[in-house]
């Protein structure tokens, strides 16, 4: 059975898929920080990448090398959101949000907003989320939700990251560069005001 889940931006000049995406293999969960709304709010697309159910948004967070860009590498754009090292991938293309990582390389994860994903073959290859993130944070996530600590969620990370940092992986990352495992797109860094605009 192909464990492969493609993606795609929503003008689908930037393409790709998480290889091996199972649940043994990464973790899915839903994530309501307020980081993660004001992504979506700034870009107007919470409608593709934000659950209607409950509003987080679903987020696969895999092996940093398990991911590839297939084509529409040169339209990735990233930005920092606030001074920490999260970065924010978007589509410039279409302005479509897409991933999250560390700021640089050496910190190997990658989460893909899999709102850009067929919901009928990511929910046979993924299953339920494992559970939700920062629900406090989320005026809108109303229901009854299995909450997940962030605690929990980077022990479970702890082991992917060392497998990556010790094979390798690490610099086979579409996001970073091999040798210096910085960013492949120049990082923007979003006003304060921008953000309470559209936070």
């Amino acid at each position: 059975m192909n464990d492969d889940l493609p993606f795609a931006c929503r003008c689908g000049t930037v393409r790709g898929t998480i290889l091996k995406a199972t649940p043994r293999e990464g973790d899915f969960v839903v994530c309501h920080c307020t980081d993660c709304q004001t992504f979506a709010n700034r870009f107007d697309a919470g409608d593709r990448v934000m659950n209607e159910q409950d509003a987080g948004t679903p987020l696969y967070q895999s092996r940093c090398a398990r991911m590839r860009i297939e084509s529409g590498l040169d339209e990735l754009r990233c930005i920092h959101l606030t001074e920490g090292p999260t970065l924010r991938w978007y589509a410039g293309c279409c302005d479509t949000p897409l991933f999250n990582s560390y700021k640089n390389g050496k910190i190997p994860y990658v989460t893909t907003l899999v709102g850009n994903c067929d919901e009928g073959l990511r929910t046979r290859l993924l299953g339920e989320p494992i559970g939700h993130l920062f629900v406090d944070d989320d005026p809108a996530c109303t229901g009854p939700v299995r909450r997940l600590s962030m605690n929990t969620l980077m022990r479970r990370f702890f082991v992917r990251m060392v497998r990556d940092i010790v094979s390798g992986d690490r610099r086979r990352s579409a996001l970073f560069d091999p040798e210096t495992l910085e960013p492949i797109a120049a990082p923007a860094h979003a006003r304060k005001e921008e953000i309470a605009h559209v936070g």
